[in-house]
């Protein structure tokens, strides 16, 4: 467990995933993605889905994120929990080979406990990753046995709205000082210098999903500048 956690220190981490309505969802163009950003030098891959993990570790020695999301997101998405919400999602990811288990780590309700998800990863000697959104749930998840943090959900829940259309530095730089886990930034980067600045508040990895992997939101930064 903890070289897997090691060997995210300092690296960039891809997240190639779509949505089953979005042309890159085909499994060769997602293949074809994670090749592209291996080749690239990610140090390791978020992929939602069985099929995508069961790829990403049968392509790369490289560690993988694997996560469950449902296949429409649903329109109330600031208020639930859809990201690995159940102990089957965890089951299915797990028996998938995934390395790390990301699952939305917030203090909403949910079909399962949290600390259950948590502790079934960790029987299974397996990474718990909790994405959230605050301070707040970032504690809890380190006291419910969490082995990493991740800034995922801020700005995407009910209580971390307007956080705007940068990275959530001051999050970052508030469960690094508050928490003894590796904490990853991720969201609303689209710069290099947004990564350094992620490194020097004392991000463990940073994880990149948009500004790479999805070209409609890229076109449309572009067209609606």
């Amino acid at each position: 467990m903890n070289n897997v956690i090691s060997k995210l220190k300092g690296t960039v981490v891809v997240s190639c995933q779509a949505m089953p309505s979005e042309p890159l969802y085909l499994e060769k163009c997602m293949v074809a993605m994670m090749k592209s950003v291996v080749k690239g030098g990610a140090g390791g891959l978020r992929v939602a889905g069985a099929r995508d993990v069961k790829n990403a570790k049968h392509l790369f020695d490289i560690p993988v994120i694997g996560l469950t999301k449902p296949d429409v997101i649903p329109v109330n998405w600031q208020e639930i929990v859809y990201i690995t919400p159940c102990l089957t999602d965890v089951i299915t990811l797990i028996e998938a080979g995934a390395d790390i288990v990301a699952f939305d780590g917030t203090m909403r309700p949910r079909p399962d406990k949290l600390e259950d998800l948590i502790k079934y990863i960790k029987i299974k000697k397996r990474i718990a990753m909790a994405d959230i959104s605050t301070l707040e749930e970032g504690i809890n998840a380190e006291k419910l046995g969490a082995d990493i943090l991740s800034t995922t959900l801020s700005g995407y829940t009910q209580f971390s709205q307007n956080r705007g259309d940068k990275p959530d530095f001051e999050l970052l730089e508030e469960l690094v000082k508050n928490t003894k886990l590796p904490v990853v930034l991720e969201g609303r980067i689209w710069d290099t210098k947004e990564v350094d600045r992620a490194f020097e508040i004392g991000a463990h990895c940073v994880v990149i999903g948009s500004a790479i992997t999805r070209p409609q939101l890229i076109t449309k930064r572009f067209v609606q500048r």
